[in-house]
């Protein structure tokens, strides 16, 4: 059998390459603002930037991957398609301190945001969680927690 041929996707125009990496920019920039402000939630926008990111810039997927906070979310959803239960705890969290305060502090469609965060809170808990994801089991251990030798 022949060894697997790495496959490259095609290269898009460079306007479409722009785009890309402007929208992955934005999202990124929403996601770190999610952070701070408790109506946006951080984990989509992290992983939106991801997917616009591998559309317009490897080098920024790059980057993105290899970040120390952002990095394992990314591989985590990629590989698994999975969210850490902490991420989702505090998104939910964030959203509702964030929902109730607009609807006290909006002059107008208090409940938008409410009904956006609760929209985003509903797909973001039905998820799998990274946490309740089967482990690989280590075949070299055995049960007993000894080899069989005396």
């Amino acid at each position: 059998m022949s060894p697997a041929i790495p496959v490259t996707p095609p290269r898009r125009p460079a306007w479409q390459r722009v785009l890309w990496l402007m929208a992955g920019g934005t999202s990124l920039l929403l996601g770190i603002a999610g952070i701070f402000l408790p109506l946006l939630p951080t984990t989509p926008f992290v992983l939106l930037a991801a997917a616009c990111f591998s559309r317009g810039s490897t080098r920024c997927e790059a980057w993105l991957l290899g970040h120390p906070r952002f990095g394992p979310m990314v591989r985590d959803w990629r590989q698994h398609r999975a969210v850490p239960l902490r991420a989702k705890q505090l998104a939910l969290v964030m959203m509702a301190i964030g929902s109730v305060t607009a609807a006290f502090t909006l002059p107008r469609l208090q409940w938008l945001p409410a009904v956006c965060c609760a929209a985003v809170a509903w797909w973001l808990w039905h998820l799998p969680t990274r946490e309740t994801l089967p482990q690989p089991q280590d075949e070299g251990a055995s049960s007993s927690g000894n080899s069989g030798k005396v």
